[in-house]
């Protein structure tokens, strides 16, 4: 088959919606199948040869790269090339590119008689995403029916991790090990073993605002680069962000923060709060909620400079009252309790104490930025149950930049009388210390990095339940280290990490 045959097949969705219709006029029994198809093998040829034995006419629509689901890395080949190499086996007719989140908007524009799903996806019950129980709605709306083939089955993804360069060595050779240890559904029940689980997060809300600006060059009257203003965005950053990570994996948080009373931005924060997160708002007389302003890059990203709109003494005596009254009554009832400490005033040494006193599990972090280099160490905590920190804010406690990390982290855990801590580490991955178990390292898991923003919050989020829990460390931290791969690729606090696209980045990384 020549080039010209091969992309004469390829159409654009609204084409070959309009080829679907006449087929169908001429009484043809259109087959449909659709996937991602990232590495074509013998399971996708025998897949399509058994889809075009039930009808007259087989289109294969295959899913945008933006809508890729499969984890940081993926797909290996673009859109384009995925697209060519489906239009030149000979049993298929039309080739289309799906670009929506889900593939019913395929089905719904083609109207297909059949369409024809693996083996593997029969059991509808036990589809976490419940995306074949929406395929098969949306077939079945315009009078065609779910078909599920019997042919052997080959893994795209076990494929590529085996013999394509998608991860350093490092992480090759610890995931070969790490398969032989875990599987996908021994995460899966883990994860799900926290859904129960009662959390209580605390610390400060941030609203960060992205200002994106595009360099015109050098100021003719002074050393200045000036910027032309393109576009802005506002996330609700700071603990409401890591609340939201958390209450995808349990059904009940509560977050305990302070606003500012003037422009508390409360609405803009509750908007965007998830639905089964309850917040309970203090809020700071005399001053506006913490407002992080970043100007931003809008071509690559990068931050420029930042901004900060905030008063960082520490919380007036009586609100402080406040608050630790509401801790009293409310943290007997919560399983896990996740302190973010970002340094801005709200946790003061009484309400620390109260923590350190009265919660029944306590995750902690201890956040260095511009306004507190050096002067909010997690020393100032002298009890912890679980320690998560970067290297450099490990390296500020310590007093020690160039000391073994294992060292520090055994030293630093030891002086919050934790058990368990894990220190970030960036493009190292990370490395956990349990008291009992020792140390395990594990390697990074995607090198692509869009915004680091949240990071670590997301991590701290969902790892401290699991902690909670008495699970091994390596195991928390291959997830740890899975969610900080979903995070870097989100801008700010734009999303959340969300238990669906975990579940499908850890199954492509076991597969």
């Amino acid at each position: 088959m020549n080039e010209q045959e091969i992309n004469g097949k390829v159409f654009s969705m609204t084409d070959l919606g309009q080829v679907t219709a006449r087929l169908r006029q001429e009484g043809k029994t259109i087959v449909q199948c659709h996937g991602v198809f990232d590495l074509l093998h013998p399971g996708h040829l025998r897949h399509f040869v058994a889809a075009k034995k039930l009808g007259d006419v087989l289109v294969v629509t295959l899913t945008s790269d933006r809508y890729v689901n499969k984890g940081p890395d993926r797909p290996v080949f673009n859109q384009n090339l995925r697209a060519e190499s489906i239009a030149s086996i000979g049993c298929v007719d039309y080739v289309a590119i799906n670009d929506h989140p889900m593939s019913s908007e395929a089905l719904t524009e083609l109207k297909p008689n059949i369409y024809v799903k693996g083996g593997e996806y029969a059991d509808l019950e036990g589809d976490v995403t419940g995306g074949i129980k929406i395929e098969k709605e949306a077939v079945e709306a315009h009078g065609g029916k779910i078909h599920f083939t019997n042919e052997a089955t080959f893994s795209s993804s076990s494929l590529i991790n085996r013999f394509l360069d998608t991860y350093p060595t490092e992480t090759k050779l610890f995931l070969q090990e790490f398969r032989q240890k875990y599987s996908a559904t021994d995460i899966m029940n883990a994860l799900e073993s926290i859904r129960g689980k009662r959390v209580l997060v605390i610390g400060e809300t941030i609203v960060d605002e992205y200002h994106y600006v595009r360099p015109l060059g050098r100021s003719a009257k002074g050393n200045v680069v000036a910027q032309r203003f393109q576009n802005d965005e506002s996330f609700a950053g700071g603990i409401i962000a890591c609340a939201n990570h958390i209450a995808g994996f349990c059904d009940d948080v509560h977050v305990v923060t302070c606003l500012g009373a003037v422009d508390s931005k409360e609405e803009f924060v509750r908007s965007k709060l998830k639905t089964n997160v309850t917040p309970r708002f203090f809020y700071r007389e005399g001053m506006p909620t913490i407002v992080k302003r970043r100007f931003v890059d809008s071509a690559f990203l990068g931050k420029l400079f930042e901004v900060y709109y905030f008063n960082d003494e520490m919380t007036p005596p009586n609100l402080d009252a406040e608050i630790r009254a509401h801790l009293e009554e409310v943290i007997h009832e919560y399983d896990v309790v996740i302190c973010l400490d970002y340094g801005h005033g709200m946790l003061t040494p009484e309400t620390i104490r109260f923590l350190e006193q009265h919660a029944k599990f306590l995750a902690l972090n201890t956040q260095t930025n511009a306004a507190n280099i050096g002067f909010n160490l997690v020393t100032k905590y002298p009890r912890t149950d679980f320690l998560c920190i970067d290297e450099p804010e490990l390296r500020l406690a310590a007093g020690d930049r160039l000391g073994a990390v294992e060292d520090l982290l055994k030293n630093v855990a030891s002086r919050a009388c934790s058990r368990r801590a894990i220190v970030t580490r960036g493009h190292r991955g990370c490395l956990a210390y349990d008291v009992d178990q020792g140390f395990v390292s594990i390697p990074v898991l995607s090198q692509k990095v869009v915004d680091s923003v949240g990071a670590g919050d997301a991590f701290l989020a969902i790892v401290s339940p699991l902690v909670s829990t008495g699970m091994p460390m390596e195991l928390v931290g291959f997830i740890g280290n899975a969610v900080g791969a979903l995070a870097v690729g989100i801008v700010g606090n734009r999303g959340s990490v969300e238990p669906v696209a975990l579940s499908k980045f850890i199954k492509t990384l076991l597969a």
